[in-house]
């Protein structure tokens, strides 16, 4: 009787649970399973810091690397191979759409989501031509953000309804060539006709028919009007 006491003791003891250790949050760089990897691309360190500890809250993603200018950005793209790519359009060094397209260019599978508080339609065409595979503003909800990536990282394009209606109309209009570009910079610096003309080294007359050309391009009638629209589409920058 004690023997089958001692062997029952013995069973129980062994089918006990080993008590569970409470579960890490996963530090940046760290991969673990089949998490999608982000990399973190923005020139303002808090946002970096409010978009890592969002996405390590996840169990299926974690944050490889975080990047303050574009230049860091290829390089640590380079290094960690990310799932997916959150890049800021605005930076030091290389702008977003010039990152994108260097990371394009060691891979055009990299699946590159733009993140920015720019919506004009010309921010918008330059990110998608330069081969994003989504364009969500900064002040899209969180779990927005979330279902992004992961569509992203399925394969999906991700770009939301009415951004991609400002896209839609910016691939259907008229679009102004470098030179009109060129003239509508220097009108946004102050600069006479005949200044642009010297800059640019072209006959004030031709400088004339460039600024009609843009009047009706963007439908506006005066050279401050044409500024202000040009800046909120992103043609140019102030």
């Amino acid at each position: 009787m004690t023997s089958r006491r001692k062997k029952a003791a013995r069973f129980k003891k062994s089918a006990k649970k080993p008590k569970s250790t409470p579960k890490k949050a996963p530090k940046v760089g760290e991969v673990k399973g089949s998490r999608i990897t982000v990399l973190i691309a923005d020139d303002h360190s808090v946002v970096r810091e409010g978009l890592v500890s969002l996405i390590t809250r996840k169990t299926d993603m974690t944050v490889v690397g975080e990047a303050g200018n574009g230049r860091e950005a290829v390089d640590l793209w380079k290094q960690h191979h990310p799932d997916v790519t959150l890049l800021d359009l605005r930076m030091p060094e290389l702008d977003g759409v010039g990152a994108l397209k260097e990371i394009r260019g060691n891979d055009e599978k990299a699946r590159i989501i733009v993140l920015t508080t720019f919506d004009g339609d010309e921010d918008i065409y330059r990110a998608i031509q330069a081969g994003a595979k989504g364009y969500l503003l900064k002040d899209a909800p969180r779990e927005a953000l979330m279902d992004c990536i992961r569509r992203v990282h399925g394969g999906e394009t991700c770009v939301p309804v009415h951004l991609a209606a400002k896209l839609a109309q910016r691939v259907s209009g008229e679009t102004l060539s470098e030179r009109e570009i060129d003239v509508l910079k220097l009108m946004a610096l102050g600069k006479s006709n005949k200044e642009i003309g010297s800059a640019l080294f072209i006959s004030e007359g031709t400088v004339k028919s460039h600024v009609k050309s843009i009047f009706a391009k963007l439908n506006v009638i005066s050279r401050t009007e044409a500024v202000a629209n040009a800046t909120r589409r992103g043609l140019i920058q102030l």
